[in-house]
Formats: C-alpha cells, structure tokens, sequence
C-alpha cells in the first residue's frame, strides 16, 4: 500500500484516511520513519520570506506531529513499535542562515522527547531521533552546492542505523537522538 501525500497541502482528513487505510489493511502499525522535510531558505532571519519559513515549519515539523497523531491508535496495536524521526545537527545547536530548516528540527527533537515522556510507561511503543549527518541527498547538495558529493556518506551507508532502530534489538533505545557519523 503506497499513499502519496503533499504534506504542504494535506489537512486532517487526508491523515486520518491514511490512518483508517492501514488499520483496515493491517490492523497495526509496527514502525513510523518521519523522514520528509524541505530546507527553505538560507538567508538571515531579518530576511527571511515569511511564506517560505511558513510552508517549511509546517512540513518539517507540523505534518510530522498530525502524522505521529493521527497514527497513535495504529502504534498502540503494536506489541513492540518504533517511531523514528530524522533530525539534523543544526536541531541541536542554532547555525546562523538555517532558518526554518533549524528552527523545524529543534522542533523534531523536542516532539519526539515530549513523545517518549509521555509513553514512558508504555513500553510498547518508543520514540527517537536519528541525525543522518552529511550525506549525498538533492537537499545536501543545495545547501552545500560546492561541496564534493563522492566525499558523502550515501543514504545506503546509514541505513542499518535505521533498520537497527526500527528493530526489537534496540527495544530499551527510547527517547533518544542518535547521531550516524
């Protein structure tokens, strides 16, 4: 079952049509990797297109949070579910010309640790962050557009940090972000 959904244009309806989609079809909901997000600009904030850091905070941060909400009752079917949300380290200490973009990711991090906090004693579901760190992406290179791409990690060479935390291996792992270089 593949849903396609523009988290800039999506309201509640199209989250909850998608929730109702998967329980119907599979009754729960095991694992959930937040993973979209839109750089914006990168311009001072005395500069910034308040439309662009509008659309940017809304996909990278506020489509996440409906997203996680409206699936909630899929997880809680679960016997053992990951929520893994993908974080960046300009979401972990401010970076001048990030914007949105990093503004967006403090807001992952804090979501997923109010998250965690709130499940602590329901060990059936877990929440983290993952940060990839540099790696070859369309968004790495338009904000690094002279950096050289063959010097990056490739998203395959992550994946087994998110595979492993998706995983039962990693079942005490919970309210944590976890950086891949």
């Amino acid at each position: 079952m593949i849903s396609l959904m523009d988290l800039s244009k999506a309201d509640g309806n199209d989250y909850q049509e998608l929730a109702d989609n998967l329980i119907n079809k599979y009754g729960r909901l095991d694992g959930l990797l937040l993973n979209a997000a839109i750089l914006g600009d990168r311009s001072p904030i005395s500069q910034y297109d308040v439309s662009t850091w509008v659309n940017t905070i809304h996909v990278n941060l506020t489509s996440q949070f409906i997203l996680t909400k409206s699936l909630l009752p899929s997880l809680e079917k679960s016997k053992s579910a990951s929520v893994i949300f993908t974080t960046s380290g300009v979401g972990k200490i401010g970076k001048a010309f990030w914007g949105a973009y990093s503004v967006s990711k403090f807001g992952v991090e804090g979501l997923c640790q109010i998250l965690a906090d709130e499940y602590q004693n329901d060990k059936t579901i877990r929440f983290n962050c993952i940060n990839p760190g540099a790696i070859q992406t369309k968004m790495r290179k338009s904000a690094y557009p002279l950096e050289d791409p063959k010097k990056l990690l490739t998203p395959e060479d992550i994946l087994d940090k998110y595979v492993w935390l998706m995983s039962d291996s990693s079942k005490e792992i919970d309210g944590q972000s976890i950086d891949c270089q």
